[in-house]
């Protein structure tokens, strides 16, 4: 590696993570003043908030990644055309492709953290962050969508509850099928889980079992009973998704899936997003380079605002149509990798530019 590539690559780094280490206690400081009111009210235990305060730090940093690299490489690179460098750079007979060679090693090792971060420490800092936010800063908030609850619990049986709240549901139905043919059906007005037992309670009980000439009916005021599924399979948390290991969540949308879940596009976003992000990290950081390796006449300040401005329209794009995906039937997969391709674009546009 070249002297070049060397001094590039360390300003790289260290201005991403020194943004990073700014920017960090900002973020905790203004989180803490419009929370604290209800972290007090709430009485919340010292270390369960310090907890707290460390997974909204990975939880945040991992999602603003390609921002912060973004913002800090306008800077530096800026700052290298104000020095006029970068002309010193260009004009020795580097290339502007090799100059920019050291930029995507530096986007590449951000976009391998960015990976291991997203796959193992994020989904467990999604965990403690959520499950806090709805103990002490949204009681009485909902967290799992409870009406209607429809799903297919294995191949052979669904099962239907008008809502399930703290582990009992109403207007309970159970179809049992043989291949097409359906075999037997339960109804009951109210069920309920037993936790300190493990059965289900179901009130008004009516088993109807469907015979070749005639059916056959049982009918009980009270009936305990087991089943295959378990509560937190038919209304999981509305932010499980985040929740879990790359493994572990494309089995859970496998699942969910088959039981004809509401919220399948919503889970595959979060699965989606784990590649799309780091995807993005090389992008935005083309895209930086292209527009601050020019020596403008306002300085660094011209080049951050159009940086800034470019930041703001791809986070714009990338919720956009992330809430097009969790509200409708648009496909996640598009509303994902939309702003990348389009940002890509733009990127391959700008560098082309910038060569010439």
């Amino acid at each position: 590696m070249k002297i070049l590539d060397w001094y590039i690559l360390k300003r790289y780094l260290l201005t991403f993570t020194m943004l990073l280490l700014l920017f960090i206690p900002i973020m905790i400081t203004v989180h803490l003043a419009e929370k604290i009111g209800k972290i007090l009210e709430n009485d919340v235990p010292f270390g369960e908030l310090m907890q707290y305060l460390l997974d909204f730090t990975i939880y945040f940093s991992y999602l603003l990644f390609p921002l912060f690299l973004f913002i800090s490489v306008i800077w530096f690179t800026s700052k290298l055309a104000n020095n006029t460098e970068v002309i010193a750079f260009l004009s020795s007979g580097v290339s502007f492709s090799r100059f920019l060679r050291p930029y995507m090693m530096g986007a590449f090792l951000v976009a391998v953290f960015s990976i291991i971060l997203g796959l193992f420490l994020a989904p467990k800092a999604s965990k403690g962050f959520n499950d806090f936010t709805y103990k002490y800063l949204k009681k009485g908030r909902k967290v799992v969508d409870s009406k209607n609850v429809f799903r297919q619990i294995n191949d052979n049986e669904i099962i239907y509850a008008s809502n399930f709240n703290n582990n009992s549901g109403n207007n309970f139905t159970l179809e049992h099928f043989n291949g097409n043919k359906l075999a037997y059906k339960i109804t009951a007005s109210s069920i309920k889980f037993i936790e300190k037992d493990t059965i289900y309670r179901l009130l008004n009980y009516v088993k109807r079992d469907i015979g070749e000439h005639e059916d056959k009916l049982e009918i009980l005021r009270r009936k305990d009973t087991l089943f295959s599924f378990k509560v937190d399979d038919l209304i999981p948390v509305i932010y499980a998704a985040e929740t879990k290991m790359y493994g572990d969540l494309k089995e859970f949308i496998a699942k969910e899936e088959a039981r004809g879940s509401s919220n399948v596009g919503r889970f595959k976003l979060v699965l989606y997003r784990k590649w799309s992000l780091p995807i993005s990290i090389f992008i935005l950081t083309i895209i930086a380079v292209a527009v601050s390796s020019q020596k403008r006449r306002g300085g660094m300040g011209v080049n951050l605002a159009i940086g800034i401005c470019v930041a703001m329209v791809f986070v714009f794009f990338d919720k956009i149509f992330g809430v097009m995906a969790e509200q409708s039937d648009f496909n996640p997969i598009i509303a994902v990798w939309f702003p990348n391709i389009l940002f890509g674009i733009l990127a391959a546009y700008m560098l082309y530019n910038a060569k010439r």
